[in-house]
């Protein structure tokens, strides 16, 4: 984060992996979970947004930032919420909000299911219950994601002004690592365990996401019991990430507030 108020510290997952995490401000705790092999920098627009009366607290996930590699054969999503929670409990968290993007998404969806406990609200944000589970990512975005180019994957990523939105991709760490994070956010499987989420949940989604079309949405709205649903036309994946109405949103629904 560019801010210097954030302090930067080291949980430890259960295999021994350590985990970087970083926490700025007072107040209740939001944890932000990042996407796809980005650091914990990708929250840095949103941050400014989320943060008033908020304890944020943010992380890299395995093999990404300052994070640790850990054992190349673990990679799955289901392994970075057993993160999550080795985070929550270094920084003596013990129920926080969370607000998960894509791949991060996912994460949030394991970390809900099999610790319900730490999970007070819940958004999860340009995200799926896994890709057999709906449309495949247009054309366009398939060839933008492989090149990992930030400036040719913000240009599906972000509505707004995606030149500059591009410096949220820091896309870090090993290469070897990224392809793990790839795999992982692939084998993503949580549909027949999306009915074990009981925190309040908003489902957020621009309906021209075409990294995660929009029936991916819908399907989690249709299987989280009682969750919300919130579609806003013209926005792409990066839905929250940009702030404006994405980020808005999802901090009036963790307020408890109407939309």
């Amino acid at each position: 984060m560019p801010r210097a108020d954030w302090a930067r510290a080291d949980a430890v997952a259960p295999d021994g992996t350590p985990i970087a995490y970083w926490t700025s401000g007072e107040g209740d705790p939001l944890l932000l979970i990042a996407g796809q092999a980005v650091d914990h920098t990708s929250w840095c627009v949103a941050a400014e947004l989320l943060q008033p009366g908020r304890r944020l607290i943010t992380f890299d996930h395995r093999g990404i930032g300052e994070s640790g590699l850990g054992a190349p054969g673990r990679y799955d999503t289901r392994l970075f919420a057993e993160d999550v929670v080795a985070v929550l409990d270094h920084a003596g968290v013990e129920r926080a909000d969370v607000i998960g993007h894509s791949l991060g998404g996912r994460v949030a969806q394991w970390l809900a299911a099999d610790a319900p406990t730490r999970v007070r609200r819940l958004v999860l944000a340009s995200t799926s219950a896994g890709d057999a589970h709906g449309a495949s990512r247009s054309p366009a975005a398939d060839v933008a994601l492989r090149s990992g180019q930030p400036s040719r994957i913000a240009e599906v990523f972000f509505t707004r002004d995606p030149a500059w939105f591009a410096h949220l991709l820091a896309i870090g760490g090993d290469p070897n690592a990224r392809g793990r994070h790839f795999r992982a956010s692939r084998r993503h499987d949580s549909l027949a365990e999306l009915h074990r989420i009981v925190a309040p949940t908003l489902i957020l989604h621009g309906a021209a996401d075409e990294i995660a079309p929009v029936d991916h949405a819908r399907l989690l709205h249709d299987r989280i019991a009682d969750a919300e649903l919130a579609i806003l036309p013209g926005a792409r994946h990066g839905i929250v990430l940009e702030g404006g109405h994405g980020a808005l949103l999802a901090d009036r629904f963790l307020r408890g507030l109407p939309a």
